[in-house]
């Protein structure tokens, strides 16, 4: 079976947005895997901003948000404060050993953050969330300290940056990337054998700079 990975941090509600579509994806036969990454980390590498950084994008990006969910009738509630540090709830994530544990941990994070309202940096918040899917928080947290799961995040986001993944939530599939939730249907093409002309693209992407901004 045809793998999709999907790259997340439960720090972008889109990202929460997306998990609510990952049925869709899989109706298409393909196996989903998750990659829990730093997006701090995919900013850094590539020298960006996340939009929330931005007084003018901030207010678009939760007015959107809520707009699509309202569309879609899911609650939003947002968490008690954004942007927040998502790092040890990545940490769990990398901890948990079995991929369907550590798929539904990852769901119920966003849901949590995004529905519930909830603190997703608190640890008692993660360990609560984590009884919620029948795992030891305790556990969890004690190994999301080890160098070797802090270690494991750093480089599953350098990895994801090598590729050219600069955001979330991004799919990856046969090599190519779709980044955002309204990318889904994109992706479900390609899937489906829709591709474009890679010839054409490389012959454009050669072609010269024709003017500079000026920073």
């Amino acid at each position: 079976m045809e793998k999709v990975r999907f790259y997340y941090d439960p720090i972008s509600p889109y990202a929460w947005l997306a998990t609510k579509q990952i049925a869709r994806i899989e109706a298409a036969g393909v196996h989903l895997e998750m990659e829990p990454v730093l997006l701090a980390g995919l900013l850094k590498a590539h020298g960006t901003k996340g939009p929330a950084e931005v007084p003018a994008k901030r207010e678009f990006l939760f007015r959107d948000v809520m707009r699509i969910a309202d569309a879609h009738g899911l609650p939003f509630r947002g968490p008690p404060g954004h942007p927040f540090n998502p790092l040890l709830a990545l940490r769990m994530c990398l901890a948990i050993s079995s991929l369907t544990s550590r798929r539904r941990f990852t769901f119920m994070l966003s849901q949590a953050c995004w529905e519930r309202g909830l603190d997703i940096s608190s640890p008692a918040v993660l360990k609560q969330l984590a009884a919620e899917c029948d795992l030891n928080g305790e556990a969890l947290q004690a190994a999301a300290g080890e160098p070797a799961i802090k270690q494991a995040l750093i480089d599953a986001t350098e990895s994801a940056a090598a590729l050219g993944v600069f955001g979330v939530p991004t799919f990856s599939y046969m090599g190519e990337l779709f980044w955002g939730g309204d990318r889904i249907d994109l992706l479900l093409r390609r899937i489906a054998g829709h591709r474009i002309d890679e010839a054409r693209l490389k012959e454009f992407l050669a072609r010269p700079a024709l003017a500079e901004r000026q920073l």
